[in-house]
């Protein structure tokens, strides 16, 4: 059975990007432009979550970081692996006070995702 991943990025080549490289690695990939996705969680039941920390979806103007602290806080979410994805260059800071997993900075090569992804996915 395919490990199921989510990820949250709202631009669209990088998303494809994403989506492709982990589906060729036989992953069951489900993507979004927005967080609203995460409504719908426990029935999507990832194994892991990629998240890009500029996304304005949320609730009023939360952030990559603050939805991984809301997912990473909540018991009924809290055991699935968060990796914020971002450019900017205090990405290991955020993560760490959004309580995520990991991070992974852009620009990536694709064997960089690959194995933060198989280090992290349960």
């Amino acid at each position: 059975m395919a490990k199921k991943i989510l990820v949250i990025e709202d631009d669209k080549d990088i998303r494809d990007t994403i989506v492709y490289a982990l589906e060729e690695e036989k992953y069951e990939v489900t993507s979004s432009e927005d967080a609203k996705i995460l409504k719908s969680i426990h029935k999507l039941n990832p194994g892991i979550i990629l998240l890009d920390n500029w996304l304005t979806e949320w609730k009023s103007d939360a952030n990559g970081q603050q939805i991984s602290k809301e997912l990473k806080s909540n018991p009924a979410t809290s055991h699935i692996p968060v990796i914020i994805i971002s450019a900017v260059s205090d990405i290991k800071e955020i993560a760490e006070a959004g309580l995520a997993d990991g991070y992974l900075r852009k620009p990536f090569d694709l064997t960089e995702l690959l194995d933060i992804v198989k280090r992290h996915i349960k």
